[in-house]
């Protein structure tokens, strides 16, 4: 679905279902450098149980037009305006990774729109090596390879996809290969510059699952738990034999926790 923010195309996909306005909305936000294709699987559930989805593609990622925005708080100011552009009154959001601190910001900006969190590979604090963000800058591949290989768990590394003939880790390399507006380094910059976390934590008044892979390497688990110790009622979930990309590692598993919410 193709939406108009800021005289720009914004799309989002809905799960291959048109949007009800009788029945609640979801918000999924990707992370750095990717689209609303890591929410697939997870899309067409939801949108075939009830829910309206809206899987975005944040500006310059994707199929949504303009240049990548510099800040969490300029993505979660963006994701509002979707929200207005689709008449979304209200929404449960989730967020992986760069898109967790975006669905937290968006929730301390507005309160009142947001009904629930769902946060997969998050922590407070998203630190990115300045030897990757140089290299992204550089448009180097190397940083493609890096965010992939200590993006997917071991599983992943060697096979282990449910789809015969697919290969988890290619498809990620593939994904970021796509990005042709320097987003991968913009959105790398915007983590590492974040620095507001856990003052957002500290506001939410929504329910709220925060959700970790056991062999995250980028956002390890200890900082999934940090992070939801800092939400008030916030409940912590970990995916076995998973890394940082969860909702194509272990799909059914992040969607099981994310109904909770959602």
């Amino acid at each position: 679905m193709d939406l108009r923010v800021d005289g720009r195309i914004a799309f989002a996909a809905t799960g291959g279902r048109a949007r009800d306005a009788a029945i609640p909305d979801v918000v999924l936000l990707h992370g750095a450098g990717m689209d609303h294709t890591v929410w697939t699987l997870q899309a067409r559930y939801l949108a075939h149980h009830g829910r309206n989805v809206l899987a975005l593609d944040l500006p310059g990622h994707g199929r949504s037009a303009g240049a990548p925005l510099a800040s969490i708080g300029d993505m979660a100011a963006w994701v509002l305006r979707v929200l207005d552009a689709a008449g979304c009154a209200s929404a449960a959001i989730a967020g992986h990774s760069m898109g967790a601190l975006v669905a937290l910001a968006t929730a301390a900006a507005a309160p009142g729109r947001v009904r629930g969190l769902a946060l997969l590979g998050a922590a407070a604090s998203m630190p990115v090596h300045p030897d990757l963000l140089e290299a992204a800058r550089a448009g180097d591949h190397v940083a493609i390879d890096l965010v992939a290989s200590w993006g997917f768990g071991r599983r992943a590394q060697l096979g282990g996809a449910q789809a015969p003939g697919t290969w988890m880790l290619g498809g990620g390399i593939r994904l970021l290969e796509r990005d042709g507006s320097g987003a991968l380094a913009t959105d790398l910059a915007a983590c590492a510059a974040h620095g507001e976390a856990l003052a957002h934590a500290a506001s939410v008044a929504c329910p709220t699952l925060v959700v970790a892979g056991a062999q995250d390497r980028m956002t390890p688990p200890r900082g999934g738990r940090a992070l939801a110790a800092a939400i008030p009622g916030a409940r912590f979930v970990e995916i076995p034999a998973c890394g940082h990309m969860m909702t194509i590692e272990q799909p059914d598993l992040a969607l099981d926790a994310m109904k909770e919410v959602l």
